[in-house]
């Protein structure tokens, strides 16, 4: 009961959704989830963090970057059958078609300061 609980926690804020459902995109590392996002660096890692260790994302560190993206690998059953789930789920809600704009646009050279 405890795994459940994790992973249905790990969705019940909206942002944590919102970051999910950018991933779907492509991978993001922390300055462009805080772009889209318009957040802290540190409430953006936090989110992260739990999505991280509910196992519906994974971190790989690719050179300078620590790039994010959705974990096609769980373990966990329950991350293994909502990941699916989500994918059909808001496809018409304002925010996550601005939020996929967004994540079509932004350029990690720029802010994250690397240009």
């Amino acid at each position: 009961m405890q795994v459940l609980s994790k992973t249905f926690a790990a969705l019940s804020d909206p942002n944590r959704i919102r970051i999910l459902k950018m991933l779907e995109t492509r991978p993001l590392c922390v300055c462009e989830i805080r772009a889209v996002l318009d957040l802290a660096t540190s409430t953006v890692s936090k989110h992260l963090s739990i999505l991280r260790n509910a196992e519906f994302i994974v971190d790989r560190k690719e050179g300078k970057w620590v790039n994010f993206d959705l974990n096609k690998e769980q373990s966990n059953e329950y991350t293994r059958h909502l990941l699916p789930l989500l994918r059909s789920w808001l496809p018409n809600e304002d925010q996550i078609i601005k939020d996929r704009q967004k994540v079509l646009e932004v350029n990690r050279n720029q802010i994250c300061g690397l240009e």
